[in-house]
């Protein structure tokens, strides 16, 4: 990620330069605190730099963000950069810290970052140079996300919602998507596992009736398969359609009818060819009954705890509109400053390492190497760092290695993602192990490897074309999903987002458009999404996402779903899970025959 432009930088200070400055004798660097959203911090800076007359004001900023406030064009993400795996997420963390500043920014009028832009000018005015002392935002972003343990970006994310909608819409969301799956995933797999698959069949066993509840559910997922990926956008729906009904909905809704219709009457014809056959249909009744009886319920729990949910939400954010009893003034005041910082740091101690304390070593030893030179600097940084800075400038031996405060950070904690991923590819590897080691036939082992490429591919894939990925993009991620599950580092969605960014530029300036999406509250719901998914950045987000997850759903769907469904080939679930324990014992046989 990166966002240098096509603005000049201003060029460091010569200390050699004409015999300017005194360089027999250290300078002095004062450090003037600032709110980066308040004008009384903007009259600060002009009237220290007139007063002051520094030989250099050094300003918090880096050159991308210079170059950026200057007008330049930020550049677009590489490609090649997406393949580190956390550049997307770094986006992301980025977006959430510039939305809370615009917020404050829209909340007292004023555009974030004033004071840095008049420290430049008052500079400029004054004929002083001016340096760009702070740490390229990039690595920046990059320590601060991944320093971050996976409860801090859990809170981290749950802070932006809280600023974007109220706790109630939170809780609720929250609970009905949880519920939702919750109830789908119990009533399809765990209740015949425990008795009470016929509980959620309502009594219907009769062989036509489930044939045609699995017509409905069948031809419903084709349907809406090939409506989203094969049939044309209607675009006539998106001037008549109202605000529920656009483009994308409507050919969703014409696949259904066309699933729906064909799959009726397969089964009222009795047309049954190949694999299409009426226990195909049967099947599919029974788990459409208990899927959509499952889901229901769980909608119904998760909707309950949901709010209850959004009342503690809201009893624990306290009142939103405390907010505008905010002096932006008192920002800048020492006391208040610490008091933030403190509870920055409770909140996330690895984030105010990377944010705040990495950054005043920085700034510090930019500092020191001008004052070194003989400079009278006037440094403007933002009020949180200025006792660090202050205290580094004060003991200069203090310093950190400037080479531990740069370059990218390497994670070195398990996520529970990658755990479970670990997990999946020992499963996925000794799986495939167990039944080579019990000998069975090698069309088996094909047609089950072909089936993992296959159901793999084919949930990344669409929920890549689901968040609007252009073929080629939808095609890769897909190709590569199966890989996921020998190699939990290698995410499709990486791939889908490496090609989708051939064609689809990417850089900062996405995250003011972003922000000024969400931050527009009278924009209908609706809308406001489709205009987040025209910005490349959100949509990037959302393709490399959906393409994860869809592989993630394949492979925990996977055992339940298509092995049931090849075991027959070998004598039927009971035949398979034999075949694994014979390939158990065949590799203990050979393990012992090699320690003897």
């Amino acid at each position: 990620m990166s966002n240098a432009g096509d603005a000049d930088a201003p060029d460091p200070p010569d200390p050699v330069a004409a015999g300017e400055t005194d360089t027999s004798q250290d300078g002095s660097v004062t450090v003037l605190g600032t709110a980066h959203v308040s004008q009384a911090s903007v009259d600060d800076v002009r009237d220290a730099v007139a007063e002051e007359q520094p030989d250099v004001v050094a300003v918090e900023l880096d050159e991308g963000r210079y170059n950026q406030m200057q007008g330049g064009a930020p550049d677009d993400i590489e490609s090649q950069d997406l393949l580190s795996g956390n550049t997307v997420f770094q986006f992301l963390a980025y977006w959430m810290l510039s939305y809370v500043q615009s917020r404050l920014g829209d909340q007292f009028d004023i555009e974030p970052g004033a004071d840095m832009r008049a420290a430049i000018d008052a500079a400029e005015r004054n004929g002083s140079g001016v340096s760009l002392v702070d740490r390229d935002i990039q690595v920046t972003i990059q320590r601060f996300w991944n320093g971050l343990s996976f409860t801090e970006k859990l809170k981290m994310v749950g802070g932006l919602a809280l600023g974007i909608t109220d706790p109630r819409t939170i809780g609720l969301t929250f609970g009905a998507v949880i519920g939702l799956l919750t109830g789908l995933l119990f009533a399809v797999f765990i209740a015949p596992m425990v008795g009470l698959g016929d509980f959620f069949l309502l009594g219907i066993t009769e062989s036509a009736a489930l044939q045609t509840v699995g017509a409905l559910g069948l031809g419903t997922i084709a349907g809406a398969f090939v409506g989203l990926l094969f049939l044309p956008s209607i675009r006539a729906a998106d001037r008549y359609g109202g605000e529920f009904i656009n483009g994308v909905s409507a050919r969703t809704l014409v696949g259904i009818a066309i699933g729906v219709g064909g799959s009726l009457a397969l089964v009222e014809t009795g047309t049954f060819v190949g694999p299409i056959s009426a226990t195909l249909f049967e099947n599919a009744g029974s788990y459409s009954l208990r899927s959509v009886i499952g889901a229901l319920t769980g909608l119904g729990v998760g909707i309950s705890a949901g709010a209850l949910l959004g009342i503690l939400f809201g009893l624990l954010s306290g009142d939103v509109e405390e907010v505008d009893e905010i002096d932006i003034e008192e920002m800048t005041d020492g006391d208040v400053v610490s008091a933030m910082m403190e509870e920055f740091r409770q909140f996330s101690p690895r984030g105010a390492n990377a944010l705040i304390d990495e950054r005043d070593a920085y700034i510090a030893h930019n500092l020191q190497t001008l004052r070194e030179h003989g400079y009278d600097v006037l440094a403007v940084v933002g009020a949180g760092h200025r006792a660090g800075i202050e205290r580094y400038l004060e003991h200069p031996d203090e310093l950190p290695p400037m080479e531990s405060i740069t370059g990218t950070a390497s994670s070195r904690r398990f996520s529970p993602l990658k755990i479970l991923g670990y997990l999946a590819m020992v499963s996925f590897v000794g799986f495939f192990f167990l039944l080579m080691m019990a000998g069975v036939q090698d069309t088996f082992l094909l047609q089950l490897f072909a089936a993992w490429f296959l159901f793999n591919g084919i949930f990344a894939f669409t929920l890549a074309r689901l968040a609007g990925a252009r073929w080629t993009s939808a095609g890769v991620g897909g190709c590569v999903a199966w890989l996921t599950s020998i190699n939990p580092l290698l995410a499709p969605g990486w791939f889908a987002g490496y090609v989708e960014l051939k064609h689809r530029p990417v850089n900062v300036r996405d995250i003011q458009t972003l922000n000024e999406i969400v931050g527009d509250a009278d924009r209908p719901i609706s809308e406001a999404i489709d205009d987040m998914f025209n910005v490349p950045l959100f949509r990037l987000i959302m393709i490399v996402a959906l393409t994860n997850i869809g592989s993630l759903i394949a492979t925990i769907l996977f055992p339940f779903v298509v092995l049931e469904w090849l075991a027959p080939g070998i004598g039927g679930v009971d035949a398979l899970l034999a075949e694994l324990l014979h390939g158990a014992e065949n590799s203990l046989e050979l393990l012992r025959g090699l320690l003897t």
